[in-house]
């Protein structure tokens, strides 16, 4: 028996699912761990309930939808385009609420009309809420990993850099933390005289050489799970981030566009004159952002009523394009949250590249709506 009923709106959401061509699937409430701890994100990373097979295999009880739906197509060889739906108990450490809650949703894979996709799963997710909480209005929040990486590509920062900033998406505190690095280099934390010293002159077969004496020294190297060369190469890559500076001009161009916001419809002219003044190329990025605006406002949604914010994020790692959330006006509790993965089937296991988009819904958060 579940620790929670089931919300009372859940057979008219199933309806709901199944009119939109998205069969409910089912999987396994024990989850394999790695999966979620190499994918999912430090945010939900840390909230995880683990536990440990009669094998030692990491396990850990089911905290979100998405990587599970994934798997369950990957392991039936399902073929594509294929829509999901899913509605089951999740469990993660909350701050607020039950650590034990209903989640529900859309996973849409293997649908090559990205724009077409993204616009659906917006529309949808936005129609359901409509259904579920008739004569509220709702509030949409979009963002774009994709056309952010497109910006943080052309500052020309080393690989390392790119990769940080990038991962930081969505948390503005973060991310204020990392251009403040940025702002002036920073004294390298971990490094001895010796080994800076041999980096600086550029003596990497030293430097081998060196932490090779030092390993054999300590005895660290009967367990070292990597080798001299491979500490050398990771040495000098923490020297090289930590000596970065990013100039003001270009420091200038990554703020401002951090503080783009306006309504969608406004979004990609913005984002077309932005990358004209700053002398940017933001490439197909730009080109599918304009794609997906058109696509929606096939589909009837008002996008001068949808919000785009140029910081926007979710705080999951394998987001790859777009990212959306959907509220109640005025509210701050988020109902429905969703974006596109494109990697995440790969990643995975899956043998070739299969596109996807989905969003989550809430359904406690929904349920106290429908309560109010």
């Amino acid at each position: 028996m579940p620790l929670i009923n089931m919300p009372d709106f859940a057979g008219t959401l199933l309806d709901d699912f199944a009119a939109r061509g998205a069969p409910r699937v089912d999987t396994p409430v024990i989850q394999p761990a790695e999966p979620f701890l190499d994918m999912a994100g430090e945010d939900l990373r840390r909230r995880i309930f683990l536990t440990e097979s009669e094998t030692g295999e990491s396990l850990c009880l089911r905290p979100e939808f998405t990587i599970p739906v994934c798997l369950s197509h990957i392991e039936t060889a399902t073929g594509t385009p294929k829509r999901y739906s899913y509605l089951g108990e999740v469990f993660r450490q909350r701050r607020n609420g039950s650590n034990e809650f209903y989640q529900a949703g859309i996973e849409d894979l293997g649908e090559t009309a990205t724009a077409h996709a993204d616009a659906r799963a917006i529309n949808d997710a936005v129609g359901i809420l409509t259904t579920l909480l008739p004569g509220r209005p709702l509030s949409v929040m979009i963002g774009d990993q994709a056309v952010f990486e497109a910006v943080v590509k052309t500052l020309g920062l080393p690989s390392g850099w790119q990769k940080r900033l990038i991962q930081a998406f969505g948390d503005s505190q973060h991310l204020d933390q990392l251009l403040h690095k940025l702002a002036s280099p920073q004294i390298a934390s971990g490094l001895d005289a010796t080994s800076q010293a041999l980096i600086t002159a550029g003596d990497e077969a030293g430097l081998i050489a060196y932490i090779d004496q030092t390993m054999q020294d300590t005895g660290y190297s009967t367990n070292a799970s990597r080798s001299p060369r491979e500490i050398a190469a990771r040495l000098k890559e923490k020297l090289a981030l930590a000596e970065t500076r990013l100039d003001e001009k270009a420091l200038t161009v990554l703020r401002n566009f951090l503080a783009l916001e306006m309504p969608l419809s406004d979004a990609a002219k913005a984002l077309t004159d932005f990358a004209s003044v700053a002398g940017l190329n933001l490439g197909s990025a730009l080109g599918q952002f304009e794609e997906r605006c058109a696509a929606m406002a096939q589909l009837g949604l008002d996008l001068s009523r949808i919000t785009y914010r140029a910081a926007f994020g979710r705080p999951l790692d394998y987001y790859t394009g777009l990212v959306f959330e959907v509220s109640q006006l005025g509210e701050t509790a988020v109902l429905a949250g969703g974006g596109r993965f494109d990697r995440l089937l790969t990643l995975l296991g899956a043998k070739e590249t299969i596109p996807a988009v989905g969003f989550s819904l809430w359904l406690d958060r929904i349920e106290l709506a429908r309560s109010r």
